[in-house]
């Protein structure tokens, strides 16, 4: 008698299916994570690495870490640079999503055209804005000149009070499209019929935005904010790029800090244990999404 061929139970087809992907995120996701953990409770640094003397200390990496004040700055950084950018892109790119939903001439245009900041490589962007943020050739003083907003030039990045703002207005160039493209999306599914049986009952402007468009765009609303805030908080390039961290650890993040420790002073736990921290704010975040996520598809 033949045996039943495993593929053909339902029960386990669909295990077969993610196995490569779970094998994948185990190799490639799963050892970095549990290694760096590792490598975060032991004293690696360059001595130690030459002589392979490096000993499990447990948390006194997070001990120090936590009383360096430079450590603090850059979480205390890294959560005002997030949550500012949070309300300006999705402030900004819902205002522009609903404009742009509107079918009048040449929106489709003007609106890929707001695209090209969002598809050039961060890298880029943040040339750009260095640039843009120039002392003597930039074009923000420049244009802030001309209005007579300003007397003489900002020197935006060599400043500790201003240059925290000039990455975060450069990131919100790159975010504020990606927010209008995924609402603009949201937009796209919800009923025109639902709007005009609102204005047969009389309903304005404001009541079909605040009882209609914002209820229906729940779930959109959520995934913006959440994917916003992942690819936010982790950012490196951008800030390494524009000011290295500084001047004088204005702009130092978590990410850009850890990247130091390990690869500038050489402390690789030190440097291991600030990427835990990191990754631990992303994982509650993540849980806190999926927990929204679930009461959201069971209500």
């Amino acid at each position: 008698m033949k045996k039943k061929s495993i593929f053909k139970n339902n029960k386990y087809t669909g295990l077969w299916f993610i196995l490569p992907a779970l094998i994948y995120m185990v190799v490639m996701i799963g050892y970095p994570l549990v290694y760096n953990l590792i490598l975060s409770m032991k004293n690696l640094d360059v001595k130690t690495f030459k002589g392979n003397t490096a000993v499990f200390i447990g948390f006194d990496n997070y001990k120090v870490l936590f009383a360096d004040p430079v450590f603090i700055k850059s979480l205390i950084n890294t959560l005002l640079y997030t949550v500012v950018c949070l309300v300006i892109q999705f402030t900004i790119g819902f205002i522009f999503a609903i404009f742009f939903s509107k079918k009048f001439k040449f929106s489709g245009f003007i609106r890929g055209l707001l695209l090209v900041a969002y598809m050039m490589p961060m890298s880029v962007t943040a040339l750009l804005g260095r640039n843009m943020f120039g002392v003597s050739e930039g074009i923000i003083n420049d244009l802030l000149l001309n209005l007579h907003l300003i007397k003489e030039p900002i020197s935006w990045l060599v400043s500790s009070k201003t240059a925290i703002w000039a990455v975060i207005f450069t990131n919100c160039w790159v975010g504020i499209p990606f927010n209008m493209l995924l609402l603009t999306t949201g937009l796209s599914n919800i009923s025109e019929d639902i709007y005009e049986s609102a204005s047969i009952d009389g309903a304005n402007g404001l009541q079909k935005l605040f009882y209609m468009t914002i209820p229906l765009l729940k779930s959109s609303i959520l995934s913006v904010l959440m994917l916003g805030l992942i690819y936010t908080f982790k950012v490196f390039d951008l800030v390494y790029i524009m000011t290295s961290g500084g001047p004088n650890n204005a702009t130092e993040v978590l990410a850009t800090y850890s990247y130091k420790l390990s690869f500038g002073q050489y402390k690789f736990s030190m440097g291991s244990a600030a990427s835990v921290v990191l990754f631990l704010c992303l994982f509650i975040v993540g849980l806190f999404y999926l927990r929204l996520t679930m009461n959201e598809e069971a209500n």
